[in-house]
């Protein structure tokens, strides 16, 4: 039967104690740089892997990170894990998923789930059923490690990372003004979110630079974010009902955007011809739509890496971390044929 090496084996083979073999194997200041080379260079030759069980109990430590996003199978959460992984695994901390599915209930549930099995700390996309923020005062007021990334709040003071979401809705929008769209639409998720707030500040910044007029009725919330399809139907249906119809539309999430085109399809519309559209979307397939969809696309496996980074940095700081960042990481754009005009007949008026 295999026997694993611990570090009394170590401490042994070297005729050092087993203390200052365990401190030059945490890196202590207290060990010379030589013992340490010698005692790390004997651990390689050796193969020496820590015991996870022992290590945890002594640094009380689990060496794992919770996970918290709206939803798994989406594009962006699905790359932003991706991220989270890559470095994750890479520092020796496991990862642990839970979805919300947008429910605020599910939200506190997961998070003091995930709080209880003494994780080290959590990455954090907020549902948009998110209501308040007492769940995550509580722990992070306890010392409990939090980073938010795309989804954030402004009221707790940590490190959060997201996409340049102003930026890219002015440059969609004005693409859309640019291409001859005078009576733009814009479809969002929940209004509460930050991702909402700061798409729809770009897409009226694009309006006012180029003098249109910005109209509240042409502005529709979906607050499940697509994955409740009547309610996205309700809002397109509505805004094509407008009097002053929408001739193209700002969409500021990858299942509004699919279920958008769906909508229009069986309605018998065209894109770009009837209405034109410009979506925030990860998906790998947009230009396998029909039409290519033109995208906005957030560097999701980077904000990934870039959260993690930051957490990882909190839980292993030896003192107390008071100073943070929020980091906003630049959209690709990527214009396509479905906000690409080729003719432009009136809307029919019944649908």
């Amino acid at each position: 039967m295999h026997e694993s090496i611990t570090i009394k084996d170590i401490a042994k083979a070297l005729g050092f104690s087993t203390s200052t073999v365990s401190r030059a194997l945490r890196d202590s200041h207290e060990i010379s740089a030589e013992t340490k080379r010698i005692v790390l260079e004997y651990a390689e030759k050796i193969n020496y892997q820590p015991n996870p069980i022992a290590l945890s109990l002594k640094e009380r430590k689990s060496h794992s990170i919770g996970v918290v996003v709206c939803e798994v199978a989406n594009n962006f959460f699905s790359q932003a894990i991706s991220g989270i992984e890559s470095i994750a695994y890479s520092r020796g901390y496991h990862v642990i998923l839970s979805q919300t599915h947008e429910s605020f209930e599910r939200e506190i549930v997961n998070v003091n789930h995930l709080a209880s099995r003494s994780v080290d700390g959590l990455l954090v996309s907020l549902s948009s059923g998110t209501i308040n923020l007492d769940h995550f005062k509580k722990l992070h007021d306890k010392g409990l490690p939090i980073v938010f990334f795309d989804r954030i709040p402004k009221e707790i003071n940590t490190h959060k990372v997201a996409s340049n979401n102003f930026e890219g809705a002015f440059k969609a929008t004005e693409h859309l003004i640019n291409s001859g769209f005078k009576t733009i639409a814009h479809l969002a998720n929940a209004a509460h979110l930050s991702i909402s707030t700061e798409r729809l500040a770009g897409y009226k910044a694009a309006l006012e630079k180029h003098q249109l007029t910005f109209t509240e009725d042409l502005i529709k919330y979906c607050g499940h974010g697509g994955m409740v399809f009547e309610e996205v139907e309700t809002a397109v249906k509505e805004l094509l009902h407008l009097k002053n119809k929408p001739d193209a539309v700002l969409i500021t999430s990858d299942r509004l955007s699919t279920c958008c085109l769906t909508i229009l399809n069986h309605l018998g519309l065209s894109v770009p011809d009837d209405l034109a559209i410009a979506g925030f979307t990860n998906s790998n397939t947009a230009e396998l739509f029909n039409p290519p969809l033109t995208t906005i696309r957030q560097p999701a496996f980077k904000i990934g890496q870039l959260a993690t980074e930051k957490l990882i940095s909190i839980i292993e700081s030896k003192y107390p971390v008071t100073e943070f960042t929020t980091q906003l990481l630049d959209t690709e754009f990527s214009i396509r044929s479905s906000s690409v005009l080729s003719r432009k007949p009136a809307l029919p008026d019944v649908f």
